[in-house]
């Protein structure tokens, strides 16, 4: 699997690079327009969903265990040099969620009494490639259902079982049958869930944060001198700076999302008609998610100075002790709600994103439903499965929709 992935990231990353910089050029650095990208905010009257709940919906697929773990992980293997190309990537590919997003908003359909969408339509209806279009959908229902969700659990039940004595499977049980009450309940209860839930979890943990790293403030010139000095490790190029780049890549991808399509996801549920409008919005996310959330924890686990080794490590184990060392007890539990919260409004982002590709693919009902049984089997069962194996599935499904995505979206070079 190790290899699988490798190679297919040598593939993924050129590509991206490519395309991020061709459309940076040809919508005139629209990534840069800041105040442009504010005002999206502003929601039409006739609107039900607001932009706001979009904008919740693409954070809690982004904010996920992938920007604690994911982030503590890509440092403990490619070293602190991985958040300076994780930075660089996310601007580049900011253009690619913009353009995602748009054209998901564009091809939207309604369906039920609501709007869906995302990369399997524009491929289908903008390009007219429903091969290609099924096969995205048909990757994103495993990579979500079978790899994203399980992270999440995976890494939920390690935290607990960390505090508490519990088995590992009680804890999937608890998380599947907490995630039954939301996914039942329809797309306008999950939004208004995740609305609510995304500041809060937000919140707690940029404070956190931030509360360590200006207690630490004469350390900060040194830390910026050791992510830098990191990612330029030409000394040991091949060991160095080009595993400490792939990593950093991986993980700013894997973290915000950009290039895979899902934010457009969310994109497509919205009534509004400004499709320009829905790709600025995501866009912020990836500033958010990227340039704020991870860009913490990163600062926070690099002022540690941490000198562990780990063997089957998920990542969630040095952002823990990280928080433990600045801020005790409280420290423990603030990794501890934010894991919860994180994870969990991720599960709820996945499931939606596969259910709207389920009913891309078929419009037999009986599929949502063996869906969500299916998605309630897996959070109990990866609870208890090797982070290893759960990883390397994440990164091969993540690089195959990347591949599609980004394919699909050089295609509409002349269509725009």
């Amino acid at each position: 699997m190790s290899i699988i992935s490798k190679v297919l990231w040598s593939i993924t990353i050129p590509l991206m690079i490519y395309v991020g910089i061709y459309y940076t050029v040809k919508l005139k650095g629209i990534q840069f327009k800041f105040l442009s990208i504010f005002k999206s905010l502003k929601k039409e009257d006739k609107s039900n969903i607001t932009p706001f709940q979009t904008l919740s919906m693409t954070l809690a697929g982004r904010i996920g265990v992938g920007s604690l773990s994911g982030i503590a992980l890509s440092i403990y293997i490619g070293g602190e040099g991985t958040i300076f190309w994780m930075w660089i990537i996310s601007i580049l590919v900011c253009p690619l969620s913009y353009l995602e997003s748009y054209l998901s908003h564009k091809y939207h359909v309604k369906k039920d009494d609501e709007y869906i969408g995302g990369p399997s339509h524009y491929i289908s209806y903008g390009l007219n490639k429903k091969v290609l279009a099924k096969i995205y959908a048909l990757v994103l229902v495993i990579a979500y259902t079978f790899a994203f969700s399980s992270i999440q659990s995976n890494t939920i039940s390690k935290s607990i079982v960390n505090f508490f004595d519990i088995d590992a499977i009680i804890i999937g049980i608890i998380i599947a049958s907490i995630s039954i009450l939301v996914i039942f309940k329809g797309l306008m209860n999950m939004l208004k869930f995740l609305e609510g839930l995304v500041p809060i979890m937000s919140l707690i943990f940029i404070v956190s944060s931030c509360f360590i790293i200006f207690s630490n403030l004469d350390e900060i010139p040194n830390l910026f001198l050791r992510i830098f000095n990191s990612a330029f490790n030409f000394k040991a190029f091949g060991s160095g700076v080009f595993q400490t780049f792939i990593i950093g890549i991986q993980r700013g991808i894997f973290s915000n999302e950009a290039g895979i399509g899902t934010g457009g996801i969310a994109s497509a549920s919205s009534e509004e008609s400004s499709s320009d409008k829905q790709g600025k919005i995501q866009m912020l996310g990836i500033y958010f998610t990227t340039l704020i959330i991870c860009t913490l924890t990163a600062f926070v686990i690099i002022l540690s100075d941490f000198n562990m080794d780990l063997g089957n490590i998920n990542g969630i184990e040095l952002t823990n002790y990280a928080f433990t060392l600045f801020l005790g007890d409280i420290g423990k539990y603030v990794v501890l709600i934010s894991i919860i919260l994180f994870a969990f409004s991720t599960i709820i982002a996945a499931y939606y994103y596969s259910e709207v590709n389920i009913k891309y693919l078929t419009n037999n009902s009986i599929w949502i439903t063996i869906l969500k049984v299916i998605t309630i089997i897996i959070l109990v069962i990866s609870s208890v499965m090797s982070s290893g194996i759960l990883w390397n599935l994440v990164d091969i499904l993540v690089a195959i929709l990347a591949l599609i995505n980004i394919y699909a979206l050089y295609k509409f070079k002349n269509k725009l």
